[in-house]
This record gives C-alpha cells, sequence and structure tokens, in this order.
C-alpha cells in the first residue's frame, strides 16, 4: 500500500512539473509574439508620423553621347527629408549634383521646385529649398549618431526606383566605416552600417532610430556579385549632418582639412615591407605623397619601390595628437571631427625603429588640386 501511495505521489510531482513547464513556455511563448506585435505597431506608427516629411527629388540630366534612348531629358531620382519650416531639405550631393533646381514631391502628390543652396560633396551632403511659399511642413528631428549601438533597430524610409514612400527596416551593422564617393579621391568617415534595404532611389532618405530622430541619411548600398542587395547599407551620421548643414546654409560650402596623402590600416603583409617589424605591429601606413601638399612639407615620408615593383618603408602613423590610431578609419575621424583648414596636427610616426612627432600644417581640400595629387589620398 505505501509503494503505491509513493507511486501515485512520485506521478503527481511529474505531471505537476510537466504542467508547470509547458504554462512557462506557453507563456514565454505569448511574450515574444506581443514584443513582435509591439515592435511591429511601433514601426507602422514611425512610418505614419514622418511619411509626410520624406520626398522624392527628381532632376534631368542633359544626354550625353553615351546615351542611346533619344531622349532629350534623362531623369534622376532620389531622396530627401524635411530640415526645417522654411523649406529647406536634406539630401545627398549626388542626387542633384549639376543641377541648380531640382522637383520635389511631397507623399501627397504635391509637387514643388527647389534650388540647391548648398553642397559638400566631400561628405555627398546637399541642402535644397522650396522657392514656394509653402506651409505645414513637419520638419524631421536630428538624433545623436554617436549614441548608437550595434544592434540597434533602425528604419530607412525613401523612394528607391521611384517607389516614393517606401520603407524597411533592420539593424546597426556597425558604426565608423569609411567610404569613397564617386567621383572624389576622398572618403566619408563615421559611415553607418546596416543592414536596412537601400536600393538606388533611396540616397539622401533619412534613417530613423525608435525615436522617431534622424540619426544618418542613406547613401548606398553594397550590392552583391549576382548585382542584388548584399546586405550592407550605408548612411552618412547625424552628427556630421548636424556640423555641415547649417554652414551650407549660410555659405553654401563647406571647408574641409587636407592632409595629403595617400594612406591604409597597416597588415602583416605591409609588415614585410619593413625590417624587423613585428606582424602584430598597428598603425596607418602611409603609401604615397601629394607633391607639395602638407605632408610633403612637413617631411612626412613615403614608400618607395625597387627595380622589381617591390614596396620598401614608410611612415607608420601610431598616433594623432597624442591619440593611438589602429586603423586609417581613426585617423580620417579624428581629423574630421576635431580639426580645420590652418590647424595643425601633431603625428607620431614609427621610422628607422625608432618613434618621431612631426607636425603639419592642415591645408584645404578645395585647393588640393592645385597641387599634384597622390593616386588616392585620403585627405
Amino acid at each position: 500500500m505505501k509503494n503505491q501511495l509513493f507511486i501515485i505521489l512520485i506521478a503527481v510531482f511529474f505531471m505537476s512539473s510537466f504542467l508547470l513547464w509547458h504554462a512557462g513556455k506557453g507563456e514565454t511563448f505569448a511574450q515574444t509574439v506581443g514584443k513582435k506585435k509591439s515592435t511591429s505597431d511601433s514601426i507602422s506608427k514611425i512610418f505614419k508620423d514622418v511619411q509626410e516629411s520624406v520626398v522624392q527629388i527628381t532632376r534631368e540630366n542633359k544626354p550625353t553621347q553615351a546615351d542611346s534612348s533619344g531622349d532629350k531629358n534623362l531623369t534622376s531620382l532620389g531622396s530627401g527629408f524635411v530640415f526645417d519650416k522654411e523649406g529647406r531639405i536634406i539630401t545627398n550631393h549626388h542626387v542633384v549634383d549639376g543641377s541648380k533646381k531640382v522637383d520635389v514631391t511631397f507623399i501627397n502628390g504635391n509637387r514643388y521646385v527647389a534650388s540647391v543652396i548648398g553642397s559638400d560633396p566631400f561628405n555627398d551632403i546637399a541642402v535644397i529649398r522650396i522657392t514656394d511659399n509653402i506651409s505645414g511642413l513637419h520638419p524631421l528631428a536630428l538624433g545623436n549618431s554617436s549614441a548608437l549601438e550595434v544592434g540597434d533597430q533602425v528604419i530607412a524610409i525613401g523612394n528607391p526606383y521611384g517607389l516614393a514612400g517606401s520603407m524597411s527596416d533592420g539593424i546597426v551593422s556597425q558604426k565608423g566605416r569609411l567610404i569613397s564617393t564617386e567621383g572624389s579621391k576622398f572618403s566619408i568617415p563615421s559611415v553607418i552600417q546596416t543592414d536596412a534595404l537601400i536600393n538606388p532611389g533611396n540616397s539622401g532618405g533619412p534613417l530613423l532610430n525608435m525615436k522617431e530622430e534622424v540619426v544618418g541619411m542613406n547613401t548606398a548600398g553594397v550590392l552583391s556579385d549576382a548585382g542584388g542587395f548584399s546586405g550592407i547599407g550605408l548612411a552618412v551620421p547625424s552628427n556630421t549632418i548636424s556640423k555641415i548643414v547649417p554652414v551650407l546654409i549660410t555659405k553654401g560650402n563647406y571647408t574641409h582639412p587636407w592632409l595629403g596623402m595617400s594612406a591604409t590600416t597597416l597588415t602583416s603583409k605591409l609588415t614585410e615591407n619593413f625590417e624587423n617589424l613585428s606582424r602584430n605591429f598597428k598603425g596607418v601606413y602611409v603609401d604615397s605623397l601629394t607633391k607639395g601638399g602638407p605632408s610633403d612639407r612637413a617631411g612626412i615620408r613615403g614608400s618607395t619601390t625597387d627595380q622589381y615593383g617591390d614596396k620598401h618603408g614608410s611612415d607608420i602613423i601610431t598616433a594623432v595628437d597624442n591619440h593611438n590610431v589602429t586603423y586609417m578609419e581613426d585617423l580620417v575621424s579624428y581629423i574630421d571631427e576635431n580639426k580645420q583648414p590652418g590647424d595643425k596636427l601633431n603625428l607620431t610616426v614609427f621610422r628607422n625603429q625608432s618613434y618621431s612627432d612631426i607636425s603639419v600644417l592642415l591645408g584645404d581640400r578645395n585647393n588640393s588640386t592645385k597641387s599634384e595629387e597622390a593616386n588616392d589620398p585620403y585627405s
């Protein structure tokens, strides 16, 4: 009798545990579904709140001899977002490049003419202004892109392939990327990488956080070998926009500091160009210099190539103003965020098994074409 009672108690215990476990699983599942629905509702609300502030930008390009379509004018499409109630709109430089006026279309179909009032090709930022008197505009707030963390959810809104008012969402894949811009030998620093879908036509549209703040401007999408979206979208950070746009509004252009060198992150392969240098040595490898440029005048040394095509030695930049640099991105971002043309920059370089501090007087990028250009100088 006691054995039977013991068996019954054990059975009741396991049955209770089983029911509690399933109840817990059910509760967890319900919480997960609820969380997903809440996120979906939030994204939907954000789109509804900001869609009237995102515009399609159209410009007409004069045909070239390479164009065989027979059209008198070829149309380019891009996106933009409302910056203030005075009718100013932010977009990419490459969206309006070569134009003095463009067409702006809102989500409700209303169309206006806008004048290009300022442009910065180096960071791919432009400001346009609607020429008509217009009321009821809803400017988007600029957020703090430095506060972004990898994994944060973001939303991209724009007009891919002319499909007005399209939205995609994703996460911040990484920050601080360095990307080259088409037609320029310079690079944009501190770029945000996202897996939100960005296609042609999205350029100039906002990248938003969950607070409905613009944390970036969609600039490019990297294509896969098959020609489709690779999962890599790139956006100019909002902190760069906040710094440059007010200057574009008042002056029409923005001056960037110029270092006058071509450099890259030191790799294990590049360490082979030096004698007795550890493969784990960190810094920025100076490849070539702009003749007569700031770095050249300061005495920075680039690499040399022998009769066999092999490169040998150069300065390795290990610090800038006493801040260690490991990647090329570190150097570019520091100069872009902290320096202006005419400022002095202290570079710590490793040369001939010893360290030296060299002061460089930064130039102006707009004057860089007056000197002999290096193959791909950073700044």
